[in-house]
């Protein structure tokens, strides 16, 4: 299932599920599960399990599962479950209900990680925290991509119906072995091969009358109550609104169309995008011939400043900090060469004033604008900057791994520097 602004709702999220969970589990071998039962401890605890699971996620990152895609839309699964892990890290509920279920387990048979079949206990448990969290995530980035509201439980239903929908269309492709469970759900006796088989082609063509009788049948044909038939509240808004089930297989449907091009329209928007910025610049430059001050809204490295460096004492760059090893470890651990991050900042110290305009939002986030504004590979950029297997900036999956963040959410950090950019552009040029 695709919806705005989503990443986990695909069917990737199986092997990000696994893949953090083995690495969980290798980081709670190191940490001590007993440390879990400490609420005292709760946040050294969760930084402690963050940092080692990341060690071990990033050790995995040349293994098949870590490679694999983990959605439609590039990610890999290394790629997820790295933007989940660090999600955690600022979730700290999650974390706590996480600790708190460890606790009332070892209430109930203590150390019960260490009996046999423990460790699949424990697994369980982390599984249930990051579905709980990945929906969080989901949702919230929904939220930002469609201005609407939305929860977790709305994102589970729309995966519920996407579900269902996938049942209703197997049914439907081999009705024949099927004919009266199909037939309840049509709501009509089968007289020769239904033309609604062949009229259900995507999730948008699904009508909603067929997904509540197909959650009638299951308990008569499957031997399980269907989600809408079932005692349980989370779809009870759904139970008698055939409406807004409508609504929502159509949003899922229409979504899946629009973005079924994927590159195609990226490529043309970029194009677009190109085109005014040089109509931008133009602007800009003309407005400078004018008299009236025009920023160099990038990389403002005028004589002056080149001077300046020029001038700088000797002993500057012999006093320069050794490399941070974590840092180094996180260029690693994106394909960016030892001594990316360190180099890339001393580089960026000529930007201007659009480094000082963006100097609290971190290294990644001012590169990620940089790309957005000018492209990944405009000439102006220092060599410090560039990948050197591409020759262009770190791809956004490569910056959110700098930053420790999903790359949603380093997008969305990315577009607000941009709207705080144009807002101090408007107050030089007034």
């Amino acid at each position: 299932m695709r919806l705005p602004g989503t990443r986990y709702q695909e069917p990737g999220w199986e092997e990000v599920r696994k893949l953090l969970g083995q690495c969980s589990l290798a980081a709670l071998r190191t940490l001590d599960p007993v440390r879990l039962l400490d609420a005292s401890a709760g946040q050294d605890t969760l930084a402690g399990y963050v940092e080692r699971t990341g060690e071990r996620l990033r050790q995995a990152r040349h293994s098949a599962r870590a490679q694999a895609p983990g959605n439609s839309y590039g990610d890999t699964v290394l790629e997820l479950a790295l933007g989940l892990l660090y999600e955690l890290q600022a979730r700290a509920a999650d974390w706590q209900a996480f600790c708190t279920a460890v606790a009332n387990e070892q209430a109930r048979i203590e150390g019960f990680w260490r009996e046999a079949g423990g460790e699949a206990l424990l697994r369980k448990k982390l599984n249930d925290m990051y579905a709980v969290l990945r929906d969080k995530v989901d949702a919230d980035n929904y939220q930002a991509a469609c201005g609407r509201p939305c929860s977790p439980n709305r994102i589970y239903a729309y995966r519920m119906l996407d579900t269902a929908y996938g049942e209703i269309a197997r049914l439907f492709a081999d009705w024949e072995q099927h004919r009266a469970q199909v037939g309840a759900i049509l709501g009509r006796q089968l007289q020769g091969t239904p033309i609604e088989v062949r009229q259900l082609r995507t999730i948008a063509d699904c009508r909603a009358e067929w997904l509540l009788r197909w959650s009638e049948t299951l308990e008569a044909f499957g031997g399980a109550v269907g989600p809408l038939h079932t005692r349980s509240k989370r779809f009870a808004n759904l139970k008698t609104s055939p409406d807004k089930i409508a609504g929502m297989l159509r949003e899922i449907g229409d979504y899946e169309a629009l973005s079924s091009n994927r590159d195609r329209d990226w490529l043309q928007d970029r194009d677009d995008a190109a085109l005014w910025m040089e109509d931008y610049w133009r602007v800009l430059q003309e407005s400078e011939e004018a008299a009236t001050p025009g920023p160099d809204l990038i990389l403002e490295a005028r004589e002056d400043a080149l001077d300046l460096d020029d001038a700088a004492e000797p002993e500057a760059e012999a006093a320069m900090p050794p490399p941070d090893p974590q840092l180094e470890v996180l260029a690693a651990a994106v394909s960016l060469p030892p001594g990316y991050l360190q180099a890339a900042g001393e580089a960026e110290e000529r930007a201007g004033w659009v480094a000082r305009e963006l100097d609290g939002d971190g290294l990644a986030v001012r590169l990620a604008v940089y790309a957005k504004l000018l492209g990944p590979g405009d000439e102006s950029y220092p060599d410090a900057w560039r990948d050197p297997a591409t020759g262009e900036l770190p791809t956004m999956q490569q910056l959110a791994g700098l930053a420790q963040v999903s790359l949603p959410t380093l997008r969305k950090r990315r577009d607000a520097a941009i709207a705080r950019l144009e807002a101090a552009t408007m107050r030089r040029t007034a």
